[in-house]
């Protein structure tokens, strides 16, 4: 094995890392950038507030990011970007350097571009060639004028931003000969978002000409140099982001940063070490990894202050985060973040819950201090209940109160689900009912889980009720699907399991066929209402071979399809988990073997859908590992196929859970027999605290399904 020590410049250091291993070679940020995928590309931190990148001419919903491998035309290089998102937004603070100073846009060539952890790139068409690196709350810019260039120019641009963004005010002064200072305010998919900025360049400039105060071109007479700016940020105040730069970046060695940032995504990265002899696999696996701590996002500033959902400037003892994609990472994300980031817990937890004191509920699609009410149903009470289940040290009370309030609202149905046990779909003006009731119920028994801890006995009857509302109301014994009701209790007619009408039907980015399998929090409970195991194993084969045509006005979110199973969009995520809850794990493995192998690739068009905001890497890591969490909180983790001949995990504490495939190759994709710290193991999943505990997971692999896990009292 190659080593790789990486040496920090004794001044700039206060501690040294070395690893045995440099993780961040085998990341490749351009996986995703095509397609659909929809993923940030540029240079930032593990969760840090800053995505420093280009932001490109184009606008559209494959360029949500900003940025599309398809696209040539740079527009700036934004300090914040989104994800594998499906709504655009950000792309504050641009600075574009140029030649001319009437230049708006630049072309590049992909060739001349190039990127890794920590560190981006590239070559400009006017000879201009633009590095980025970051910490958490501050970018930095390298830009090297060509030797023929007479003068420079950086345009600052605040009245640029990526899609849904619109700037509704914004400022800039000179303050020095060396520093510009500003704000910049803005609606979109955040409504109001504020953002205030310090930039310190490394020359004096000059004022060149200024476009009502939205778009400022400075000149830079000395290009002999490499033009140095530090962008500090806060969503708080100007004095804030000027402190952020002091405390992170008060110096301008450009190459120790690019180094601290990759020592960084080291540390981070080397939490799951794995061996492997395919490669692909290996750089598939560590840009999963890379991509699924993009967000969420440190929002408070160095010194504990942080823009609250209500608008108001609070102080905390905690790191604040904003980015919370929950309809999609409740499925895995977090789950995953449960496991190898044990340290962000508490302020995830207490992020939360100030967010739910400052706006009256839990956060459902929290941006830039702003409730943006995206998606559908509670999701960010599995994910609080989770951690406070999984025995981290959090105020169990506290969670409970607020996820409880939280599900007794009257808002987005939640009135017509007290009224009536369901949503029915010709009240509800939104539609989506059945998505939503499904979406709710799963949050009503992880509540109910909560409640029964604490001993809230009439609290746990009533969330568990009503977390059976899918087979009291939506399943239609029929059909065996899940259904359309209207307030008089019949179904929906017509009825076409395939057909699905993006945001207009009674599910939300998918049909009637994904959507009967969204009750993982009640997975026995499905079987029952199918009528037993037999019925439920049947459906369940279909759905991986039907084929319908879900009409013209389908989501462009459900993609990766196998059958009408759409793995590039979350709803589907756990599926192919649940042949383990009937006894038949092999059939799951056979699948799951299939998506890991075939729905992500090395390329630019790498994901089969969205990123959203790690979801669908998380998936990926959690898989290739062996497991995956689909009960929505509690940490039971369910085992599929391990991809790797072995992985070891740092789970917090100096302690380390390996997971070993002896006999793994392409063809022993089925566990055959399993031991945990030596002794025999004949379950088919793995409770979270044997993994936190550390130890030793062993599988044994084979060519043919066996019977492991099959017997009742083995299964989840």
């Amino acid at each position: 094995m190659k080593k790789r020590f990486l040496t920090l410049m004794a001044f700039a250091v206060t501690s040294l890392f070395a690893f045995a291993q440099d993780y961040t070679q085998y990341v490749d940020p351009f996986i995703g950038t095509g397609g659909h995928g929809h993923v940030f590309l540029g240079a930032n931190v593990p969760f840090g507030n800053i995505q420093a990148g280009p932001t490109q001419k184009k606008q559209g919903w494959d360029w949500c990011s900003g940025y599309h491998y398809s696209d040539s035309t740079v527009i700036g290089f934004g300090q914040m970007h989104l994800s594998g998102t499906g709504i655009g937004d950000l792309g504050d603070v641009s600075l574009l350097p140029v030649t001319n100073s009437a230049q708006r846009e630049v072309k590049f060539s992909h060739r001349a571009e190039h990127v890794r952890p920590g560190y981006y790139s590239v070559m400009l068409a006017s000879g201009v060639r633009v590095e980025l690196t970051a910490t958490q709350r501050v970018a930095f810019h390298r830009y090297s004028f060509p030797a023929d260039a007479a003068k420079g120019y950086v345009v600052l641009n605040l009245s640029q931003g990526i899609g849904w963004d619109k700037m509704t005010s914004c400022n800039f002064k000179q303050e020095s000969a060396k520093t510009v200072s500003g704000y910049r305010m803005s609606e979109g998919w955040a409504k109001d978002q504020r953002v205030y900025f310090v930039a310190e360049f490394s020359q004096p400039v000059k004022l060149e000409s200024n476009e009502r105060d939205t778009i400022g071109v400075f000149a830079v007479d000395n290009v002999e140099q490499p033009v140095l700016v530090k962008v500090g940020i806060s969503a708080v105040s100007v004095e804030n982001a000027r402190l952020n730069m002091q405390k992170e970046l008060s110096g301008w060695d450009f190459r120790n940063t690019v180094a601290l940032a990759k020592d960084e995504w080291n540390r981070e990265l080397s939490k799951i070490a794995i061996k492997t002899e395919d490669e692909r696999a290996r750089k598939i696996f560590y840009t999963a990894m890379y991509h699924s701590m993009i967000a969420p996002s440190v929002f408070g500033d160095v010194n504990g202050e942080y823009r609250g959902a209500d608008g108001k400037t609070y102080k905390g003892d905690f790191t604040d985060y904003t980015t919370f994609s929950l309809w999609d990472t409740y499925r895995a994300a977090h789950p995953l973040m449960t496991i190898i980031h044990p340290e962000k817990q508490r302020d995830i937890t207490q992020t939360m819950l100030n967010i739910f004191k400052q706006q009256g509920k839990l956060p459902v699609w929290h941006l830039m201090g702003n409730e943006t009410d995206c998606m559908i149903g509670n999701p960010g009470i599995p994910v609080l209940v989770d951690i406070a289940l999984k025995g981290y040290d959090v105020d169990k009370n506290a969670v409970f109160e607020a996820a409880k309030a939280s599900a007794m609202l009257d808002e987005r149905g939640m009135g017509l689900l007290k009224k009536y046990g369901y949503i029915p779909c010709n009240l509800d003006p939104e539609h989506e009912t059945v998505a939503k009731g499904l979406e709710y119920a799963l949050a009503d028994a992880c509540i109910a889980k909560l409640a029964k801890q604490l001993g809230k006995t009439a609290d746990y009857k009533y969330f568990t009720k009503r977390s059976q509302s899918y087979r009291d109301f939506y399943f239609d014994k029929k059909t065996k699907f899940m259904r359309g009701v209207t307030s008089d209790r019949k179904f929906r007619e017509p009825f076409n399991p395939f057909s699905t009408v993006h945001r207009q039907d009674d599910y939300a980015e998918g049909n009637a066929w994904q959507y009967v399998w969204l009750v993982p929090h009640d997975v026995h409970g499905l079987v029952s209402a199918f009528g037993g195991e037999k019925p439920f194993i049947s459906k369940l084969d279909s759905l991986f071979i039907v084929s319908g045509d879900m009409g013209a006005e389908a989501s462009p979110d459900i993609t990766g399809l196998i059958g009408q199973y759409a793995h590039g969009n979350e709803p589907s995520h756990h599926i192919l988990y649940m042949y383990n809850y009937v006894g038949q794990p092999w059939k799951g493995a056979d699948k799951i073997r299939y998506v890991l192998k075939n729905l992500y690739h090395d390329d630019f068009d790498g994901l089969s859908g969205n990123e959203d905001v790690g979801q669908m890497s998380a998936w990926y890591i959690l898989s290739a590992l062996g497991i995956y969490q689909v009960e929505p909180a509690g940490g039971k983790y369910i085992f599929g196929t391990p991809l790797f001949d072995e992985a070891s995990v740092n789970v917090g504490d100096g302690k380390t859970f390996r997971v070993v495939a002896h006999n793994n190759s392409e063809e022993n994709i089925y566990i055959q027999s399993a031991k945990l710290n030596g002794k025999p193991y004949t379950r088919s999943y793995i409770d979270f605290k044997d993994i936190k505990r550390g130890g030793t997971l062993e599988f044994v692999m084979g060519s043919k399904p066996s019977q492991f896990g099959a017997k009742p009292a083995d299964r989840p």
